[in-house]
């Protein structure tokens, strides 16, 4: 058991819903990435998702891929974000997954970078361009590691994949709520229901929706069915607005407040 199972753990003995935060390492700078994780984990979030920044990025809309830029240019790279995690532990144990595309981690060495990630910190990974059928060795250092993979279930993803992918994963299920890639978006597909209600036939692991949710009335709506919520680009968009501002952790923490109230 890591710090992920032992948060749904906790969360469903008190009869409460994962709030799931994406912030990009980096953005505005590492400095205060390492000051903003324990400021949103004061503020509610349950378990952080810290997207490491990449050229090419897969899955994610304009907001992340321009905050990746943006953490780009301020040289942000997978081995410094490992020590953010290692700096962020000295104050935090709250859940740290890492979004990355699998490009850095194949540049590191796959069981090497597992190490170094279990050494700092981490305790999970979303690595959204590599397949369970392609993720051989990442599942094996990653389970002798203690650290969960998770993968990603799309709403056009068929009962026989979704039974093959719920076999490779551990932490929790990723169900991205709607086609494309992420961003805010003012209306959620309704399919989520029968879909979660289709992954749990299944799984026995705690699914959480991602991917367009933006308002405190879709995080409510969502953990109605979901056992958890993943909210990223509004809060990437939120700290975008106040970088450069003293207020920066402030604005950022009263803002997950107001989407998890």
């Amino acid at each position: 058991m890591n710090r992920i199972d032992q948060k749904f753990n906790d969360l469903q003995r008190q009869k409460k819903k994962a709030f799931v935060s994406f912030i990009t390492a980096g953005d505005p700078n590492l400095k205060i990435t390492e000051i903003l994780v324990p400021a949103l984990e004061k503020a509610g979030a349950d378990i952080i998702e810290l997207g490491v920044p990449f050229s090419d990025p897969l899955a994610d809309g304009p907001t992340i891929q321009a905050s990746y830029e943006r953490a780009l240019a301020q040289k942000t790279t997978l081995k410094k974000i490992l020590t953010s995690v290692q700096n962020i532990r000295k104050q935090s144990e709250i859940p740290i997954v890492l979004m990355t595309s699998y490009n850095p981690i194949f540049h590191y060495g796959d069981k090497k970078f597992i190490q170094a990630a279990k050494k700092t910190g981490v305790d999970g990974l979303i690595i959204p361009d590599l397949p369970p059928e392609e993720a051989g060795d990442i599942l094996k250092f990653a389970k002798t590691q203690n650290i969960s993979v998770i993968f990603l279930i799309a709403p056009t993803t068929t009962p026989e994949r979704i039974k093959r992918i719920v076999q490779s994963s551990s932490g929790f299920i990723y169900y991205v709520s709607l086609t494309g890639v992420t961003g805010a978006r003012a209306q959620l597909l309704q399919s989520y229901k029968k879909q979660v209600s289709t992954i749990r036939k299944f799984t026995e692991l705690p699914i959480c929706v991602g991917f367009g949710i933006s308002t405190a009335e879709q995080v409510k709506t969502i953990t109605k069915t979901a056992d958890g919520v993943i909210v990223g680009s509004t809060i990437v968009k939120e700290i975008h607005k106040n970088a450069g501002k003293s207020s920066l952790i402030k604005n950022v923490s009263k803002f997950i407040l107001q989407l998890k109230n």
